[in-house]
């Protein structure tokens, strides 16, 4: 299918990627600035704001293990489904 029509909402798209891209490393750089002046510190008091960094324990199921490990019974609880990629070249 062609569409030169699209172009310029495609272009647009593009561009929006790239400002996510670009403000998800300042978001990054900025917490990591918070958390250097917080130290070991969980709590921060900032004017208005309250930030807190905490550590916390979780617990993920590996499943590349557990397929090594229990192969047949992980294919049986396998499911396949077919989805639709979007993607832009």
């Amino acid at each position: 299918m062609s569409n030169p029509t699209m172009e310029a909402k495609v272009r647009e798209l593009m561009e929006l990627k790239r400002m996510r891209e670009e403000l998800e490393v300042e978001i990054i750089a900025t917490e990591d600035t918070i958390k250097a002046v917080m130290g070991n510190e969980e709590l921060l008091i900032a004017g208005a704001y309250k930030v807190s960094w905490t550590p916390f324990t979780t617990s993920r199921f590996d499943s590349t293990a557990f397929c090594k490990d229990h192969a047949e019974l992980a294919a049986a609880y396998t499911k396949t489904a077919t989805v639709r990629r979007f993607t832009v070249r």
